[in-house]
């Protein structure tokens, strides 16, 4: 491999439906820049050596996903704050000493996605409210707290896994069970869905957002459909929304620049690209 000819890949299992390449792809061909960005599937039983030995895949760096994350942050020399935080990281690279960096971009692709088509959504960060608490719902809840919200309330169906987030983030944080949501409902500035119900293929995301207040932002990391049943039903009562799309799209953005060294942007032609891919109009 040349010094201008830079590869990068999307490494996980199973890889094959990731977009992320369409992703990299864009950007590549946007800038001329001479690269490729593929995939590599990773079996569960080889990624502890994979990424231990990150060097010898041929890759200047790549993307993680699941169910990875945790194991490639183990095999890394450095982690970022969010990565050491959420002891996961989904963006790798290799500097110039030769030692395997990695960061945790999704709370980054989070707050990205908000500015961009949210602007001033942080401006009174007071209450969210916050659906779940697997690995997206810590990298939000971590972005959330970067924004300097004064009360972050983690509701799921098991408390104990919300509990877990409150442990590590602290005293600005909130477990509570499905069965309190409600009542939460009516305290909260912004409303975000972190659990794949209302996906694609997935139950439905049953929720009353009667008492939500009409000045609260939702908005969902499904993006799969576009719109879901939630941001239908808010947008139906006057509330703000965000789709979950620009948060895989912003989400790219520094490692994208770590490998090929130019910051892209998250452009109106990528999200028709992807939306495309998606089986959306634009």
């Amino acid at each position: 491999m040349s010094d201008t000819f830079r590869k990068a890949a999307i490494t996980g299992h199973p890889v094959v439906h990731s977009r992320s390449p369409l992703v990299h792809g864009y950007w590549l061909k946007k800038h001329g820049i001479e690269g490729e960005y593929g995939r590599v599937d990773v079996a569960p039983d080889d990624a502890d050596r994979f990424y231990r030995d990150f060097a010898a895949s041929g890759l200047v760096g790549a993307n993680v996903t699941v169910p990875h994350k945790e194991t490639a942050a183990a095999a890394c020399d450095r982690l970022d704050d969010a990565a050491r935080t959420m002891g996961a990281a989904n963006t790798l690279w290799i500097d110039e000493s030769g030692k395997l960096n990695g960061a945790n971009t999704d709370g980054l692709g989070f707050l990205g996605n908000l500015d961009q088509l949210a602007p001033g959504w942080d401006t009174n960060a007071g209450t969210a409210l916050v659906l779940g608490a697997g690995g997206a719902a810590r990298a939000i809840v971590w972005a959330l707290l970067s924004r300097n919200y004064t009360a972050v309330h983690i509701v799921n169906r098991t408390r104990e896994k919300a509990q877990k987030i409150v442990d590590e983030f602290g005293s600005k944080t909130f477990a509570h069970s499905w069965e309190k949501l409600g009542r939460l409902l009516g305290e909260a500035d912004l409303l975000v869905n972190t659990t794949s119900l209302g996906m694609t293929g997935k139950p439905p995301l049953e929720i009353d957002l009667a008492d939500l207040p009409k000045a609260a932002l939702v908005t969902d990391i499904v993006y799969a459909p576009l719109e879901t049943d939630l941001l239908k039903q808010a947008a139906a009562r006057g509330n703000r929304t965000v789709d979950g799309l620009g948060m895989l799209l912003h989400q790219a953005v520094p490692g994208f620049e770590r490998w090929f060294g130019v910051r892209p942007e998250v452009d109106d032609d990528l999200r028709a690209l992807i939306l495309r891919d998606l089986g959306v109009s634009a």
